[in-house]
């Protein structure tokens, strides 16, 4: 334990931890000090501070106590220290007071959401896109809502000679489409008749349950030559897997390439390898999550940062939206922006209502 005023530890939202009532005051001074400038912080500095109210000697012995613990870093042969992944952890989790996001800073987020969006995707790039333009840092979301959605419409459209065109719709207002050769030209009447087919065993069954045997089934129950169509309720099936696959959707990524505290070729490997995110991000769990570059071998973002929040769907976890920015973000502001933001994105996908594609009569397509 770091030793200061005699009996006074401070005990965080996880326990008693190795920090005492002095050394917490010392810590959070530089972080906040160390977020403003980039730059290593001093004793002298320190002492400076009203809020410190002790001698540089004193603030030395507790810099070198904090170093000794892992909570700071002494960079080079700087006087100076600088705060570790750890440290940055600790004033989290219990010394950062979070910043309440002003009406004007509200207004501007509301607008970029923009209310009009209909679609589960388009809420939450809305919301990404709002997110990477308050904070300035790249914007990050997963979106597995899908895996709760239900087919709404299939079609079958002829495309050219043995050519045909499967589009899969599902309730979030996923469109998939896939081209399919077939082995002979189907007339307008077997085209309608198989996309009624289609359409009677498959709208309103959640994606969850397209598996191989629920197709096999179908197949089965085509009889006849109808057989011969079977590559096309194949193409159903990889469709909806696809539907299923969690995505990751990033924005701003100029500014990972802008930021000048990342190292290029980082940034360059993990815009390559973004999409091993979505499982990272899908185990999170609910609240707050904060991951740093070098902690976790997916995300290697060298002195980076990943702030990220869940939000939900009708009760259920629909996926992640968070921020990547350098490791001294300010985070008594970003948290709140990513905690309002996911919060309204969960009311805004629990509140829409994506309306049916098609009547019950209206899948013929040789009208």
């Amino acid at each position: 334990m770091l030793i200061g005023d005699k009996g006074s530890e401070t005990k965080g939202r996880k326990g008693v931890l190795t920090v005492d009532n002095r050394a917490a005051k010392i810590l959070s001074a530089i972080i906040d000090e160390y977020v403003r400038t980039g730059e290593p912080i001093g004793s002298k500095a320190l002492s400076e501070k009203p809020e410190i109210g002790v001698s540089s000697a004193t603030i030395r012995n507790t810099m070198a106590a904090l170093e000794q613990e892992g909570y700071l870093d002494h960079p080079h042969t700087s006087a100076g220290r600088v705060p570790t992944y750890k440290g940055f952890r600790y004033y989290i989790e219990n010394l950062m007071a979070p910043e309440p996001i002003d009406n004007d800073k509200i207004s501007e987020i509301d607008r970029l959401l923009d209310d009009s969006a209909v679609t589960d995707e388009a809420i939450i790039q809305n919301a990404s896109t709002a997110l990477a333009e308050i904070t300035k840092c790249a914007a990050i979301s997963t979106n597995h809502a899908s895996k709760f959605s239900v087919i709404t419409k299939v079609d079958v459209i002829p495309t050219g000679k043995r050519m045909y065109v499967l589009l899969l719709i599902a309730s979030n207002g996923a469109i998939k489409n896939k081209v399919c050769r077939m082995e002979f030209d189907m007339t307008n009447e077997q085209t309608a008749d198989f996309t009624r087919f289609l359409n009677e065993h498959l709208r309103g069954v959640n994606l969850e349950n397209m598996s191989k045997e629920y197709i096999g089934g179908l197949t089965a129950a085509l009889g006849g030559y109808m057989l011969s169509l079977a590559p096309l309720l194949h193409a159903v099936y990889e469709l909806s897997e696809e539907m299923m696959r969690d995505s990751v959707e990033v924005k701003g990524e100029a500014n990972l390439l802008a930021c000048t505290e990342f190292p290029m070729q980082d940034v360059i490997k993990f815009i390559e390898r973004k999409s091993e995110l979505s499982e990272l991000l899908g185990d999170a769990l609910s609240g707050i999550n904060i991951m740093f570059g070098e902690e976790n071998g997916t995300f290697a973002i060298s002195n980076g940062a990943m702030v990220s929040a869940s939000y939900y769907k009708d009760g259920k976890p629909a996926g992640s939206l968070g921020i990547i920015g350098p490791i001294r973000l300010d985070y008594r502001k970003v948290i709140p922006y990513i905690e309002y933001l996911s919060q309204k994105v969960t009311r805004m996908l629990s509140e829409s209502s994506v309306p049916q594609i098609e009547s019950e009569d209206d899948s013929d397509n040789d009208k």
